[in-house]
């Protein structure tokens, strides 16, 4: 008999379905947006860049758009999640197939800067771990890599859940186990959004999710995952749900005022 389909079960945890359909009804909106027919790769770029602040900002590192539009940020981990941000798009068609490849990738451009050279790229040998979240301890390196090989055996099989499911598991999962020792969370949004590109709800990139979960309380939502129980778990994956309508609504604004010209 095949294994049971985990992320299936989580899909189905109470609340859950209610708030994924939302969420994927407010994508399907944002897709029928007339701007999109010719303005896409714009949005998405905007979309992206919106998403490198609030992804850099949930770090502690709150910069204006303005500022990143200049090129006048000079922080690394700005310049880490900007990087990142970017490196999303070349990434996809990897996911799916390599997602160490990938996961080391987008810790090498987050990253830099932050650590030494050797260290981009490379799990955490140390069971010592930044807290920038206040989550608690994380995992020692040990644990760590072992619930980060079950991970990748989450990405590697296939699954009837919805893509924001898997991408919340995702997230949640890096920012929680903290694998690199850097740029962590930087690395769990990236691969946060990446999933819900390549697994089919945004295949334009067009949501900035982060800056739904940058207006979220994002802590305390990761924080009722680590709790472990279904309710928690099904709080963390309606967060997610939540901060993708969110984004939806930060595409749409971008799409209005390209409208408006």
């Amino acid at each position: 008999m095949s294994d049971p389909d985990p992320l299936a079960v989580i899909a189905q945890l109470p609340g859950v379905p209610e708030a994924v359909d939302e969420a994927r009804q407010a994508v399907d909106r944002l897709y029928r947006h007339r701007v999109l027919r010719r303005a896409s790769p714009a949005v998405s770029t905007e979309s992206s860049l919106r998403g490198a602040r609030a992804s850099a900002a949930l770090e502690g590192v709150d910069v204006p758009l303005d500022v990143l539009r200049r090129d006048e940020a000079h922080d690394p981990l700005v310049q880490g999640a900007l990087r990142a941000s970017a490196e999303t798009g070349r990434l996809g068609a990897t996911w799916r197939t390599a997602p160490r490849q990938v996961l080391a990738r987008l810790h090498a451009v987050s990253a830099a800067g932050l650590v030494p050279q050797e260290g981009l790229g490379r799990p955490r040998t140390s069971d010592e771990a930044p807290d920038l979240l206040g989550l608690g301890p994380a995992p020692g390196a040990a644990d760590t890599a072992a619930r980060m090989e079950n991970l990748f055996g989450l990405l590697e099989r296939p699954t009837k859940a919805p893509a924001i499911v898997l991408s919340a598991v995702v997230h949640a999962e890096l920012a929680v186990l903290r694998p690199f020792g850097a740029a962590d969370g930087v690395v769990a949004r990236a691969a946060g959004r990446l999933t819900l590109v390549e697994h089919g709800l945004d295949p334009k990139s067009l949501v900035a999710v982060e800056v739904g979960h940058l207006e979220l309380p994002y802590a305390d939502a990761l924080r009722a995952y680590l709790d472990g129980s279904p309710e928690g778990v099904a709080a963390w994956v309606q967060h997610c749900a939540s901060a993708v309508t969110l984004g939806v609504r930060e595409a749409t604004a971008i799409c209005e005022a390209m409208q408006r010209g």
